[in-house]
C-alpha cells in the first residue's frame, strides 16, 4: 500500500492543511503508518493533480499563504474501493530484532540497553495514546462510543496501536529477563573455571 490511502483516510477527519496533516499522522496514523512531512506534502500535491483531494489557497497576512486539502468524490470513491480489497500481510523489518537474534554473538549489555530503550520508546507512546484515547472518547465510555461514536475508525486503531506497544512491553520484559539469567550464567561459569586462587 503507498501512502496514498493513510492520506485520504487521515483527510476523512475533514479539511487540514499539510501541516495539520503532519500533527494527525504524528498523532494518530504514526501507530500503523508512518510519514515525514515532506512525504506528505509530495503526496498531497500528487493526490490533487489525480483529482483525488481538492486544494484550496488561504491568503494569510505576515506568513506564507497556506493550502488547505478536502476529500473529493473521487478520493472518497477511491478510499471506499479500498476497503474492500484484500490487504497484504504486514512485512515487518526491524533492526532491534537482528540485534536480539544476534545476541548470542554479540555484546549482552549493549542488546539490553537497546531493548530496554525500546520499552521506554513504548512506554511515552503509550503515553500519548492514551491522551488521543481520552480525546476521542470525549467523555464517553468506551462501549458507548463504540455503539454511538460518529467515527469508529481512528479509535480502532488507536486500539491496535495500544496492543502493539503493550506487547512490546511485555517481549521487552521477557527477553531482558532471558539476557540477565544468561548473563549471570555465563558469569558463574567464568567464576568456575577461573577455580580458586592460589
Amino acid at each position: 500500500m503507498s501512502l496514498k490511502y493513510a492520506v485520504l483516510a487521515a483527510l476523512l477527519e475533514g479539511e487540514a492543511s499539510g501541516y495539520d496533516l503532519a500533527k494527525i499522522f504524528d498523532v494518530s496514523v504514526s501507530n500503523f503508518w508512518a510519514a515525514t512531512p515532506q512525504q506528505l506534502y509530495r503526496e498531497l500535491d500528487r493526490l490533487a493533480a489525480e483529482g483525488l483531494i481538492d486544494a484550496r489557497v488561504v491568503p494569510q497576512e505576515r506568513r506564507p499563504n497556506k493550502r488547505m486539502f478536502t476529500l473529493s468524490e473521487e478520493g472518497r470513491a477511491d478510499l471506499a474501493a479500498f476497503t474492500a480489497k484484500q490487504p497484504k500481510p504486514m512485512a515487518m523489518r526491524d533492526e532491534l530484532m537482528v540485534k536480539v537474534q544476534a545476541a548470542d554473538v554479540g555484546d549482552l549489555g549493549a542488546v539490553r540497553e537497546h531493548v530496554e530503550e525500546r520499552m521506554t520508546w513504548a512506554h511515552g507512546k503509550l503515553a500519548r495514546y492514551e491522551r488521543v484515547r481520552r480525546h476521542l472518547l470525549g467523555g464517553l465510555g468506551e462501549d458507548e462510543f463504540l455503539a454511538e461514536g460518529e467515527r469508529v475508525g481512528p479509535y480502532l486503531t488507536l486500539l491496535g496501536g495500544i496492543a502493539l506497544e503493550e506487547e512490546y512491553l511485555r517481549w521487552g520484559r521477557r527477553v531482558l529477563d532471558v539476557l540477565e539469567r544468561r548473563a549471570a550464567r555465563a558469569a558463574g561459569a567464568s567464576d568456575q573455571a577461573s577455580g580458586p586462587v592460589s
